[in-house]
């Protein structure tokens, strides 16, 4: 199956081609064109992801991407292409009416290449910031009406579950599963006892673990995005072996649940930085350190509990922080001490954080799942709170 993906979640933009195979057993995925575009300089003036700049600069680079990934993977075809009929860039007019100026850079896209060999367009539906969903489910919709091929709404959680299958030659997944996310938006631990057999058992009660990071940054007054700053700054302290002088509180370690809370850890940072006064680069450096332990301690402890709860075969840790070093090796180190018996399993780097390829594998493995909802021209909303 041939699949393209569609990425707007947040403030990347990402389009990519990918061939899917092995069904539920073995599902294996061979990258055929991949764009991505990161608006993380367009935002960082704000000190945040500012939804409307976002929404704005999905609509300008998807085309382009489009391009970009059809082109690498051999399905562009430059020629006028008049076997679009007046009826469908109507239908695709009216379903891009609410992103300005798209539908004009769509139509000359559109009008200049050859229907691509494409089976099925995979858009993430979301969670996520509602204004950038919309684009992309626009976008999917109209390419999907002019192409005659069915597009299915996906879920960019489990996007983030199956990017641990995007770069592993061996890709069965053994279950009982248990699934640690985190990344900017969320912070959550889910049971799978199959794929789409998801039951949550754990969750921030208040910010999402990337959230904190990030806020701690802008009280160190680090520079934007500041999880990967805080990170650098905490890796320093270690290879120096900076003085301690910093401690911390690490909320909820010994609840009796599965649940986070990282806003106490947060506002525990900005008391002891009132009371403290201005840092030097060194103190500075070591405060990032013990965030980052404080985190991570977390983070370990009520996974090593819930792994204990599910009896999991399989860890999968994914989402956008865990493209921290620190934390990835944090993970490592408990799989091969304490649960040697159990696979670790990580995306890569690149396909840790939001990107149209999990969106692709996601969405075949819900194809299989669900074969009655890959469906030409159905109506997909954006749902920036939807669930697994």
């Amino acid at each position: 199956m041939i699949i393209l993906g569609i990425e707007t979640s947040c403030d990347e933009t990402a389009v990519c081609v990918v061939e899917a195979s092995g069904g539920l057993e073995s599902p294996t995925f061979s990258v055929h064109g991949n764009g991505l575009f990161s608006q993380v300089a367009l935002h960082a003036q704000y000190g945040g992801v500012y939804p409307t700049l976002a929404k704005r600069e999905h609509a300008k680079n998807l085309p382009h991407l489009l391009q970009k990934a059809l082109s690498e993977a051999g399905l562009w075809s430059s020629s006028t292409n008049t076997a679009i009929s007046e009826e469908a860039w109507e239908k695709a007019q009216k379903i891009l009416s609410k992103e300005e100026g798209l539908f004009e850079v769509f139509k000359d896209t559109l009008s200049h290449i050859s229907r691509p060999n494409i089976d099925m367009i995979a858009v993430t539906a979301g969670p996520g910031l509602e204004p950038a969903l919309w684009v992309g489910i626009s976008f999917a919709q109209a390419l999907g009406v002019i192409w005659d091929i069915p597009v299915l709404p996906t879920n960019h959680m489990e996007g983030h579950i199956t990017s641990i299958l995007l770069h592993h030659k061996e890709n069965t997944i053994e279950f009982p599963a248990l699934a640690l996310l985190i990344s900017g938006g969320h912070t959550e631990l889910v049971e799978m006892k199959g794929w789409g057999q998801y039951r949550k058992i754990g969750q921030t009660r208040d910010d999402a673990v990337g959230e904190a990071f990030d806020k701690v940054a802008r009280m160190l007054k680090l520079p934007y995005p500041g999880g990967p700053e805080v990170s650098k700054r905490a890796e320093k302290a270690r290879t120096e072996n900076l003085p301690r002088v910093f401690s911390l509180p690490r909320p909820m370690i010994h609840s009796d649940d599965f649940d986070f809370s990282f806003s106490g850890l947060k506002t525990s940072v900005l008391y002891t930085l009132r009371d403290f006064g201005d840092l030097t680069d060194d103190l500075t450096s070591d405060m990032c350190r013990e965030f980052e332990n404080a985190v991570t301690e977390v983070l370990i402890t009520k996974t090593k509990k819930a792994l204990e709860e599910v009896g999991a075969r399989t860890l999968i840790v994914a989402g956008g922080v865990i493209a921290n070093t620190y934390i990835r090796q944090a993970f490592t180190t408990l799989t091969q001490a304490t649960f040697s018996d159990i696979t670790l399993r990580i995306p890569e780097k690149d396909t840790a954080t939001d990107n149209a390829l999990m969106i692709a594998s996601a969405g075949y493995i819900e194809s299989i799942l669900h074969p009655e909802k890959v469906q030409k021209g159905i109506s997909i909303r954006a749902n920036g709170n939807l669930n697994l």
